[in-house]
């Protein structure tokens, strides 16, 4: 009986600190309410400005105007577009003979589309890649890609060669071999014959999106 007394006296004490503490933080509450409305009440309503913003402004401006300064940046900016993405459609698929379709689905074309754009893009960058960047192991290599690619039916175009089909979709076998087919097919790619070579050139889409 007397442990269940104290127990009781400890749990009120206890109930009291807790009560205590409540009220200073009513308190504290209370006068940090005040402080900040005189804060709010004084604030100005708009501040000095201290002339950062307008020396931002300025940098800002000075890094266009030397942009604009430099017609070989604007100038490669401008020229440079992405590779054509030239989905095909449902019914393009449809459309196709059991023959030429096999087991092709609209997936795994889409997906050899955008392998294509991005062995198309490579060969780009490495076109225009300055040549002391160049690696000898790379050389042989642009040096070919640039004869193909300022040839008169090529020049300006997005394009990749067999030898660049390595997958995972889009590699020489008779899988590769059958989308390249529906592609040509349905109007995504040209074939061009220059030299030793077979480029496959990306065509753009004729309702102009990519």
């Amino acid at each position: 009986m007397q442990q269940q007394l104290e127990a009781v006296k400890a749990y009120l004490r206890a109930e009291a600190e807790t009560v205590h503490r409540a009220k200073a933080l009513i308190v504290l509450s209370s006068q940090q309410e005040q402080k900040l409305q005189r804060i709010s009440v004084n604030f100005p309503s708009q501040l000095p400005s201290s002339g950062v913003d307008k020396e931002f402004d300025s940098m800002n401006n000075d890094n266009l105007s030397l942009k604009a300064a430099d017609p070989t940046i604007s100038k490669e900016k401008r020229r440079r577009s992405p590779p054509p993405r030239w989905y095909i459609t449902v019914d393009e698929l449809d459309s196709l003979s059991s023959y030429m379709r096999g087991r092709l689905t609209l997936d795994k074309i889409n997906a050899a589309v955008d392998e294509m754009a991005m062995y198309a893009d490579a060969n780009a960058r490495l076109i225009a890649a300055p040549r002391k960047k160049l690696g000898e192991d790379l050389l042989e290599r642009v040096l070919e890609l640039r004869n193909i690619a300022f040839s008169d039916t090529l020049k300006g175009k997005y394009f990749f060669l067999e030898s660049d089909m390595r997958g995972p979709v889009l590699k020489l076998d008779n899988t590769g071999k059958a989308i390249l087919t529906v592609l040509r097919h349905l109007g995504r790619i040209v074939e061009v014959r220059t030299g030793r070579q077979r480029a496959l050139v990306l065509v753009k889409s004729l309702a102009g999106h990519l």
